[in-house]
């Protein structure tokens, strides 16, 4: 996990989102208004106490008009191919902070694309943890998502359909629907994400 935390902080996606609402002149409260998150829940990310999930992610740079993308790529990137090796993505633990573990996001994800800017394309390798499922785990936001389960069993939560997919299945969905995950079974499972969030 230290580990984890060191790729976390090479990142500075906190420090990238605050200096992109500076160069806005957005307020704290203009993000909230804009991205329907609170003004602590910002601030927080901002000062990298708690590391969002990519939906808070995708409302946020939807709000600063910038790509996802943007959160994840090194300074000054202008490669036109990349290649990410195993474990060097930028790897976040989407875990909310220790005084609320009872209502943990259940996955890590480790951005595939790392690096590379001006995509229109989100991969991400996402480890999901064994929960109970909570509705509150449902997020929604514009765009589509591809899903490919590598290892492990997962609970997908899609509207009103709930489907268990194991290692081989793959999902194609409208992410503007309500959706959500955790993993079922004996152990965490693995899968390959790819994003596509329309701007």
């Amino acid at each position: 996990m230290s580990d984890i935390r060191e790729e976390v902080k090479d990142l500075q996606i906190g420090l990238k989102i605050r200096r992109l609402r500076q160069e806005r002149r957005m307020t704290l409260q203009n993000l909230s208004e804009a991205t329907g998150l609170s003004k602590p829940l910002l601030s927080q990310v901002e000062n990298e106490q708690v590391i969002p999930p990519l939906a808070t992610l995708l409302r946020i740079a939807k709000a600063l008009k910038v790509g996802l993308h943007t959160f994840f790529q090194e300074e000054g990137s202008v490669e036109k191919c990349i290649l990410v090796r195993a474990g060097e993505g930028g790897r976040q633990d989407a875990h909310s902070s220790r005084s609320r573990s009872r209502r943990r996001t259940p996955y890590e994800y480790q951005s595939l694309g790392y690096g590379k800017k001006q995509r229109s394309l989100e991969p991400f390798l996402i480890e999901f943890d064994v929960q109970p499922w909570r509705d509150e785990l449902l997020v929604s936001h514009e765009g589509e998502e591809f899903l490919y389960i590598l290892e492990g069993r997962l609970e997908f939560h899609y509207g009103a359909e709930i489907m268990t997919v194991g290692p081989g299945d793959s999902l194609y969905y409208d992410s503007n629907e309500p959706h959500g995950y955790v993993a079922v079974g004996t152990g965490p499972a693995r899968a390959v994400a790819v994003i596509y969030s329309m701007e």
